[in-house]
């Protein structure tokens, strides 16, 4: 019978658009080939990634979502990174500028944007379930990014911020919109110049 269910599982997964435990088991395993790839040729990406499935997991927990779908699904959210791993900032050595200062803010964005397309396709070819698939779009939604925005305004006050948003679409379950708290949450963690000094809160009357 376990044999027999083993055989069907992944019949049913794919008719009932489903995915169970036992596969994202299957999935976290950290020696699976896109994993490893990440190791090896995006290691900053590869840490973030570990960094930010810690932070969904707890989250989630505490939330009353599925803990180990936030997990798998921010280890395989950035793998589209690895068409382009020296264009992220988390696998930039500290010595060394960015490779962006010589890009205008528009193929910066472009390049950025190329993740989601990159890792979509990834996912695809690696048949990795719909649940988790769906955090490589939702896990930046919409939003813009403001840094390359801004820069482009500089230049020509009249360029258009959906060039410098995010495709989307915006998170649409618990588990992808807790990925998008703790990715938001690693990066700007690892921006902060004393990440570990803490502030006095000020003073208040009464």
């Amino acid at each position: 019978a376990t044999s027999v269910a083993f055989i069907l599982l992944p019949l049913v997964e794919m008719l009932f658009r489903l995915t169970s435990d036992i596969t994202l088991l299957e999935m976290s395993d950290l020696n699976r080939p896109l994993l490893r790839r990440m190791q090896l040729e995006a290691p900053g990406t590869y840490h973030h990634s570990m960094v930010v499935g810690s932070l969904a997991e707890a989250a989630a927990e505490a939330v009353g979502a599925n803990s180990l779908l936030a997990r798998v699904s921010a280890y395989y959210h950035d793998i589209g990174k690895l068409a382009k791993p020296e264009y992220y900032a988390e696998n930039e050595p500290a010595s060394s500028r960015s490779r962006h200062e010589k890009l205008t803010p528009s193929m910066s964005a472009l390049v950025l944007k190329s993740h989601i397309v990159e890792g979509l396709e990834m996912a695809r070819r690696e048949r990795l379930p719909r649940a988790v698939r769906n955090s490589i779009p939702e896990h930046h939604g919409t939003m813009v990014m403001a840094f390359f925005y801004h820069k482009a305004l500089e230049a020509d006050p009249g360029a258009r911020r959906e060039d410098y948003s995010y495709p989307g679409p915006k998170p649409r379950s618990k588990e992808t919109a807790i990925l998008m708290l703790a990715d938001g949450v690693e990066g700007a963690s690892r921006a902060l110049a004393e990440p570990n000094k803490r502030k006095e809160r000020p003073q208040t009357d009464g």
